[in-house]
Formats: structure tokens, C-alpha cells, sequence
């Protein structure tokens, strides 16, 4: 059985990863050099076009806009196959019909009606638009003719919009704009998802997105390395921290979070945020003159004045630590932060004592040595690293060159070990975009590491975990939901992984 739960658990990851171009390329070359013809490949992907199309819309006037390439050779299936179910279609075709080759060239041939020039004029009358214009492999800006029509087919009123692969216009590695991009109400990829489905903007433009089985079997992909996941509970659900019937609070350790006096907030927010995820003990280490204040509010949280701070780093039993939010920026934190790293205890560093380093980060990374995250939001980064790039590539060079993991916040958070994995957060509503809600993630990744968790798989299990209670939530959330929210969805999880005796 447990065989067969491992099994179970290595597919579920795998249907997760996120192909980059080159390796999506290397998984149809795989592909076709175990048996399946490209066009047999290109076949199932016209199929799983129409399909998705006929779940959503009835039959209508319908325009396939192909490019020069395999996408356009997806969009000449498409025609053919919904012609056949009697769907009115028209091709308008970039560029010459005699100049597509391969794969392309043979659907363009099965397809025996007459095609047209692309142009804007092309849209009149459609009421459904296939975009088979550019793939996510698309390395220039649009220009001319391609630009002039994806610029009116999103500004036509009531069009329909499906998108081959990714809308055309979008890089399929970051999610950037190419000059101009389609305005997608569905996209329908193939085998697995591109980080530029989920990477904004193009995560705005997809619309709702698909993907279609198209025959590249599960074990391509498992073979190509891939590093780059989206990030779900296949991820880390096997090492989340399960409470024993046999254990008690001080075997899921004990985290001290670094408070201030004047947005205390702040820190009290990431201590019940760090208690609620499971941590057995937490301390909240403050200025004597706001020790009432937070003894005042958490109940179940111990306080101690920050004049003892040397001595609790001192204990070993206090073996996880966080230390920015609400501290203030300035020496004093930066040598409380460089003090920690030094203690041995596994860290989260955020805000203040991010920004703290600023003007000399290489010391932050030489001190890094243990299990360390961190977790800025984007202005945090741009002080900290001079990386420019896509996010995705920005975080892997973070976490390389801190040699800690990363949890770059945001609409599209992205987590980076510095190993290379990573992990791109696609379940987080816009209603988590409120004060407070950082300090909360940064509680619950303190949580996790006190009891134990690797910093990679608490970063992501935190990370998600933050944006499922939002999600679940809906308007309205703010920073002190986030907490009461957490029970509902860890018993779920806890659920699936939990034995009859409370192990794992």
C-alpha cells in the first residue's frame, strides 16, 4: 500500500511541473522519437482544442488564426476537424501556405478549403476566434500584420478568444508581453503548463486554462529534470509536520519572533500566525516598555524583554527564529539578524531585517550558513539584490547567491531553493493584498521550521496554505482571518496524511 501511496504521490508532483520551451521541446522530440509521429502529436492537439472548445461554446462563425509554425499547423486541425462537425470556419494565415513545412505543412494540406491573408478585416463577422498564432516559444515582439490583428481581435466587442498553446504574445518562460498579446478567454496547452501561464501578466491573459493529455507520456517528463513546479500540496504534503499522540508541544520546537515597540503589530500577527501552524511554543521578544501591549493580546504567545535576547539564542531548545517584521531598520537589527544566523537555529528574516542589510547584503549571505528563509516582497528585493530578469529567474539567482530559500511575494509568489527548485504560487486571490497579511506567511514558515520542515518545503507549504485561506475566505479578508482560517484547510491535508495513531 504505501508502495502504491509513494506511486501515487511522485505522479500527482510530476503532473505539476512547469516546462520551460526548451524542455517542452525535448519532451515532443522524446515523444516522437518512441513512436509518435509530430503529426500524430499535432492530431491530438487539435482534438483537445475542439473538445474544450465544444465544452464552452456552440457551434458559430468561427476564425483559426494560424502562424507559420507548429501552432498554426494545431490551428489547421482545428479548422478541418470543426468544419467536419459543421461549425462555419474560416483561415487567416500569416504569411504564405507554400511556406509552411513539417508537421504544419501536412495539417495545412488536410485542410482543403481556401485560406485568407491575416488582417483585422479578417474578424468581421466572427463570433469565435482560435488564436494559433505563436507558441510560448514566440522570442520577438510583435510587429506589423501579427500585431495589428491581435490588437484588433482584442479590442472586438463580444469575440470569443481561445488560445494554442499560450495567447500569442506572451512568453511562455516568464509570462512577459511580447510588444502586444492576445486577450484569451481560454487556453488550451499541451502536457504540461508553462511558467508563463502562471508568471504575470500572462497569467491575466490565459483566461481559463487547460491541459490536454496529448500523448507524451508522464515518464518523458519525470526523465527531463524538470525544477520548476507549480506549487500544490504533491509538493510537500509527505514531509507536513502531523501531530503524535505519542509527542508533545516541546517536540514541535520553540520560536522566538523578534517584536517591536512601535508596529507590533506586526510581530504579533507572525507569532499567532506561528502558534497557529503548529509550532508547540512561541515567544515574542520585545521592548520592556511593549511587553504589556503584547502580553495584553496573546494569550497563548510568552513574551520576554529584548534585553534577554543573547540568552534565549543561547538555549537550544529555542531552535527557530524570526526576526524583521515591525524591528525597525537600522544597525541594531542588522546585529540581532547576524546574531541568529550564528546561533544555529533555523530563521526567517523579513521586512526590517531584509532592508537593514541594504547597503552591504554580501555580509547577510556570508553569515547564511543553516536552514534560512527569506521572504521579500518586491521593493525588499530590489534593496537586497541586484538581479534584474524575470521573477522566476531573479528568485533562482536570489536563492544561488544568498544560499538561502526565497519566497518572492506577490501576485505570482515564486519560491527558490538554492539547489535551483522552485516553485511559482498560483492560489492566492487579490483580497490577500492587505497590511499584515506578509507577517502572517512569515508565522506560518516560522511554524513550520520549528517543527522541523526543510526551508524549501516550508516556504512552499506556507505560501499555499496563505493563499487557500484567503482563497477560501473571499472579500472582505484582513490580516487577523488569516489565522482563524488555518484550521479548516490544515484539516484537510492532516486528513489525507494522518494514520489511526496520529503518525505519518
Amino acid at each position: 500500500m504505501a508502495v502504491q501511496g509513494n506511486r501515487e504521490i511522485a505522479t500527482a508532483e510530476s503532473r505539476l511541473a512547469l516546462l520551460s520551451v526548451a524542455e517542452m521541446s525535448r519532451a515532443d522530440a522524446a515523444a516522437i522519437a518512441a513512436g509518435t509521429p509530430g503529426s500524430v502529436l499535432m492530431e491530438a492537439a487539435g482534438a483537445a482544442i475542439v473538445r474544450a472548445i465544444e465544452r464552452r461554446h456552440a457551434p458559430c462563425s468561427t476564425l483559426i488564426a494560424c502562424g507559420p509554425g507548429n501552432n498554426g499547423g494545431d490551428g489547421f486541425v482545428v479548422a478541418r476537424l470543426l468544419a467536419a462537425r459543421g461549425w462555419a470556419v474560416r483561415v487567416a494565415l500569416l504569411g504564405e501556405r507554400a511556406a509552411l513545412k513539417g508537421d504544419a505543412a501536412l495539417a495545412a494540406a488536410r485542410y482543403e478549403s481556401a485560406v485568407e491573408p491575416l488582417s483585422p478585416a479578417a474578424l468581421d463577422g466572427a463570433a469565435l476566434l482560435v488564436d494559433a498564432l505563436f507558441g510560448a516559444g514566440l522570442s520577438r515582439d510583435l510587429a506589423g500584420a501579427a500585431r495589428a490583428f491581435v490588437e484588433a481581435a482584442n479590442g472586438a466587442i463580444g469575440l470569443f478568444k481561445v488560445a494554442v498553446d499560450v495567447p500569442s504574445g506572451v512568453a511562455g518562460d516568464t509570462g512577459a508581453i511580447q510588444g502586444a498579446a492576445i486577450e484569451a478567454d481560454l487556453s488550451v496547452t499541451f502536457c504540461r503548463k508553462k511558467p508563463g501561464h502562471l508568471l504575470l501578466p500572462g497569467r491575466l491573459l490565459c483566461g481559463d486554462l487547460e491541459v490536454a493529455d496529448i500523448g507524451i507520456a508522464d515518464a518523458i517528463v519525470d526523465r527531463l529534470g524538470v525544477t520548476a513546479h507549480e506549487n500544490a500540496p504533491p509538493l510537500w504534503r509527505a514531509a507536513l509536520p502531523v501531530p503524535s499522540l505519542a509527542g508533545h508541544k516541546y517536540d514541535r520546537g520553540h520560536a522566538l519572533v523578534i517584536g517591536g515597540a512601535e508596529t507590533s503589530g506586526a510581530a504579533r500577527l507572525a507569532a499567532r500566525g506561528a502558534l497557529r501552524i503548529g509550532a508547540g511554543l512561541v515567544t515574542a521578544v520585545v521592548p520592556a516598555e511593549a511587553l504589556p501591549v503584547y502580553q495584553a493580546s496573546l494569550l497563548a504567545v510568552m513574551t520576554a524583554p529584548l534585553g534577554e535576547f543573547d540568552l534565549l539564542l543561547a538555549d537550544p531548545r529555542r531552535n527557530a527564529l524570526l526576526i524583521g517584521p515591525g524591528c525597525g531598520v537600522g544597525p541594531r537589527t542588522a546585529e540581532r539578524t547576524q546574531a541568529a544566523l550564528a546561533a544555529n537555529k533555523a530563521c526567517v528574516l523579513d521586512a526590517d531585517a531584509l532592508t537593514s542589510f541594504a547597503a552591504e547584503p554580501e555580509s547577510l549571505f556570508r553569515a547564511i550558513k543553516g536552514p534560512v528563509v527569506l521572504t521579500p516582497h518586491e521593493g525588499e528585493f530590489a534593496r537586497l539584490f541586484k538581479i534584474e530578469g524575470d521573477k522566476l529567474g531573479r528568485a533562482r539567482a536570489a536563492a544561488r547567491q544568498s544560499g538561502a530559500a526565497v519566497i518572492l511575494k506577490g501576485g505570482d509568489t515564486v519560491i527558490a531553493a538554492p539547489d535551483g527548485r522552485a516553485a511559482i504560487n498560483a492560489n492566492a486571490p487579490a483580497n490577500l493584498a492587505t497590511a499584515g497579511a506578509g507577517d502572517v506567511l512569515a508565522g506560518f514558515v516560522l511554524g513550520l521550521l520549528a517543527q522541523g520542515m526543510a526551508p524549501f518545503e516550508a516556504a512552499c507549504a506556507a505560501t499555499w496554505l496563505h493563499g487557500e485561506i484567503a482563497r477560501r475566505f473571499g472579500p472582505g479578508l484582513i490580516a487577523e482571518d488569516l489565522s482563524d482560517g488555518l484550521p479548516a484547510v490544515l484539516r484537510g491535508l492532516h486528513d489525507e496524511t494522518e494514520t489511526p495513531h496520529g503518525g505519518r
